[in-house]
């Protein structure tokens, strides 16, 4: 049977957004009932300033009451060397460094350029990883379409990710759909152009945001180019704080829900995920989507009735 693994980004980039601080008795019982369902990897958080990010200020203790999560890749983000050291003395060495493919996003997000962003990346990984040991994805944010420069030239794009493919072998590449503003066609062209050209070289996922309606018919085209990682979020949580527009990350629901149907392993139980993403949404200030959660659960789940519909 065919397998897909699915990341839930959740407790990091989907509590990001939410204004009214979330405790972290309540983080840690979401990450725990997303580990329950079945993800073995997660973005537990993210250690970066707390005047960035004041969601994340209490990162360090959340990991440290969390202790550790066997068979499970916690995953945090960072934003520069200092972040990376504060998750590396926590014990997490699975690390996600952001790079926007648009200038302006980067900006906006880091206060900083494209180039800037990949040398300050060259430089973490010589500071803090010269033997090649830890685990590193970058969000190439921006991949198809920018809140402020519009549809990303594919050409541009591609010459950046080859750049950031040099850097070391073995990298993982998110490549996202940051405003939700992407259309299948681009998806499934850009990332067979990636998955021929670097394919053996770095790993793919693809990052989904539903903002036009097109997160699934997305995800469909990355899996059809061959990309077999996919990002998704509880409840759909989520949006960029620094894409205006943005909505939320694409529901891990959904995901679960479309690949299941299709005859492809998850690895997820759908009643467990339904009840993780009751805790996302009693979050005070928490702003939910997906469609898979507006379903009666009988029907959801088949009602005793296979849902999948692969021949």
């Amino acid at each position: 049977m065919t397998r897909v693994e699915l990341v839930e980004v959740g407790p990091r980039d989907g509590l990001q957004i939410i204004p009214q601080f979330v405790p972290t008795a309540t983080k840690i019982a979401l990450i725990r009932a997303l580990v329950g369902a079945g993800f073995k990897r997660m973005e537990l958080g993210s250690f970066v300033s707390p005047k960035a990010v004041p969601q994340m200020a209490d990162m360090d203790e959340v990991i440290a009451q969390l202790g550790p999560l066997p068979g499970v890749r916690g995953m945090t983000l960072v934003p520069n060397s200092i972040g990376a050291k504060r998750a590396m003395a926590a014990g997490i060495t699975d690390l996600i460094f952001v790079i926007s493919m648009s200038n302006s996003h980067n900006r906006s997000n880091v206060r900083r350029d494209t180039e800037a962003s990949i040398a300050d990346l060259r430089s973490m990984l010589a500071e803090v990883d010269p033997d090649g040991r830890l685990k590193l994805r970058i969000g190439i944010a921006t991949t198809f379409h920018c809140p402020f420069e519009g549809v990303m030239d594919e050409g541009k794009v591609f010459a950046t990710i080859e750049r950031i493919v040099a850097l070391r072998d073995g990298l993982e590449l998110a490549l996202s759909d940051t405003t939700g503003m992407a259309l299948p066609d681009h998806v499934k062209r850009f990332s067979r152009r990636c998955l021929d050209a670097f394919g053996t070289r770095a790993r793919f996922c693809f990052h989904g945001h539903d903002t036009a309606g097109y997160g699934i018919a997305n995800v469909l085209a990355a899996f059809e180019a061959g990309i077999t990682s996919f990002d998704g979020a509880v409840a759909g949580l989520g949006g960029c704080p620094f894409a205006p527009g943005a909505t939320g990350n694409i529901a891990s629901e959904d995901l679960v829900t479309l690949f299941s149907r299709m005859g492809v392993e998850t690895g997820i139980d759908i009643d467990r995920l339904l009840a993780a993403g009751d805790i996302a949404a009693s979050l005070p200030g928490a702003v939910t989507s997906g469609h898979a959660r507006a379903i009666p659960r009988a029907r959801l789940l088949g009602n005793g009735v296979p849902l999948t519909d692969a021949a």
